[in-house]
C-alpha cells in the first residue's frame, strides 16, 4: 500500500480514501453494494496520478473495485477504449484467454473511473518458469494490434525519438560523467530511426506500455492493464518494449542480459508467425525498437535508486547493442 501524501493536485484525495464518503458514489453506480468495507491508495504519483481498491460488501458477496484518478482530469478516453475492447472480445469470459478488466463506471468529482479488480500474477515473475507463456503474450499482443478501437492519438518514431532524447539529456544533465557517450547514443538512436523511416508500415493500435508487469497471468487467462497510452503506432513499439524490459530485468536480476533470451526469441518468433507476408521488415524493427527502449531505461534506472548501480553495465551493454544493430541496417 502507498503512503497518503499531500497532493495539491489532488486536493480530494483524502475525502476518496474515506469509505463513508465513498460510499454514496458506489451506490448509485453498483445498487448492489451495501458498505464501503476500506479503501487502499495502491499507487501515487504526485500531481499525476492514483490507483484505489475499494473492498465492497455486496449482495453477492465481497469484492474489489479499482478507482483510477487523473489530476489534470478524468480520463474519458481511455475508459472508453477499455469499454469498447471490453464489449469486443476483451471480455472476461473470452474463449482464448485474452482479456482486459471489465470497466465499470466513472466518479465524475474525483476524476476517477472504476474497473474490476482481476486476480493474477505479474508475467515478470513467471516468464522464466512458464515455458508458453512468451506465445500467449505474442497472442495478446497481437489481439490488441487487430481488435482496433479507433483513436485520434498517434506514436511515431519521431515521437519515440524525442521521448528518448529528453530523457536521455535529462539524465546526462544530472551525471554530467555520461554526457559524451549520452550525445553519441542519441546521435545512434537518430541513425536507427532513420533506417526505420526508410521501410514504413502501416499502424495499428497499439498499447504502447507493453511491458511484463502489465499483465497478469490468472491460470489459463492473461489480464491486459493500463491501457492508458492506447494509440495508433507501429507493432513493433509493443515487441521492441516488451523485449527490452526482459533485457533489463535480466541483466539486474542475474547479472545476465542473455539470461531470458530463448523467451524472448520465442515471442519474436510467435508474434512474428502472426503477421501477414508483407511484413518483411517487422523483425529488424522491434529490434530497433527493443534497444531504443533499453537505452531508455538508462533514465529509468536513473529515477529508481536501487537500480543506480546497474547503469554503468547497461550503459555498456546499450553501446555494445547499438554497435552491432547499426552494421545490420546499413
Amino acid at each position: 500500500m502507498a503512503e497518503i501524501s499531500s497532493d495539491p493536485k489532488m486536493p480530494w484525495l483524502p475525502f476518496v480514501l474515506d469509505p463513508q464518503l465513498a460510499q454514496p458514489h458506489f451506490t448509485t453506480i453498483f445498487p448492489t453494494v451495501r458498505r464501503v468495507i476500506k479503501a487502499e491508495l495502491l499507487r501515487h504519483k504526485i500531481g499525476r496520478r492514483a490507483l484505489i481498491a475499494y473492498h465492497l460488501e455486496t449482495d453477492a458477496g465481497e469484492q474489489i473495485i479499482l478507482g483510477k484518478i487523473r489530476a489534470k482530469g478524468t480520463d474519458h478516453k481511455s475508459y472508453g477504449y477499455q469499454r469498447t475492447l471490453w464489449e469486443n472480445g476483451f471480455h472476461g469470459d473470452s474463449e482464448d484467454g485474452l482479456s482486459v478488466p471489465e470497466p465499470l463506471g466513472i466518479v465524475e468529482p474525483w476524476r476517477m473511473w472504476l474497473q474490476r479488480w482481476v486476480p493474477g500474477q505479474p508475467a515478470t515473475h513467471l516468464l522464466i518458469t512458464q515455458p508458453d507463456l512468451p506465445e500467449k503474450i505474442a497472442a495478446l499482443a497481437h489481439k490488441i494490434h487487430t481488435y482496433s478501437v479507433p483513436t485520434p492519438k498517434t506514436h511515431t518514431i519521431a515521437d519515440e525519438l524525442q521521448i528518448l532524447g529528453d530523457r536521455l539529456r535529462d539524465f546526462a544533465h544530472q551525471q554530467p560523467q555520461w554526457q559524451t557517450q549520452i550525445q553519441h547514443f542519441i546521435a545512434q538512436s537518430e541513425r536507427l530511426g532513420q533506417s526505420l523511416e526508410q521501410h514504413p508500415r502501416p499502424s495499428t493500435t497499439i498499447h504502447r506500455d507493453f511491458y511484463p508487469d502489465q499483465i497478469l497471468v490468472d491460470g489459463d487467462r492473461l489480464w491486459l492493464v493500463d491501457l492508458d497510452l492506447y494509440c495508433q503506432g507501429d507493432p513493433a513499439v509493443d515487441l521492441g518494449n516488451f523485449i527490452a524490459h526482459m533485457t533489463e530485468q535480466s541483466l539486474r536480476t542475474w547479472g545476465d542480459p542473455n539470461a531470458m533470451v530463448s523467451q524472448e526469441h520465442a515471442l519474436k518468433a510467435a508474434f512474428l508467425a502472426k503477421q501477414p507476408p508483407e511484413s518483411s521488415h517487422l523483425s529488424q524493427a522491434i529490434d530497433v525498437y527493443a534497444n531504443l527502449t533499453l537505452l531508455r531505461h538508462i533514465a529509468i534506472s536513473w529515477r529508481i535508486p536501487e537500480r543506480r548501480p546497474n547503469i554503468p553495465t547497461l550503459i555498456e551493454l546499450c553501446g555494445d547493442r547499438l554497435a552491432e544493430q547499426l552494421q545490420q541496417v546499413r
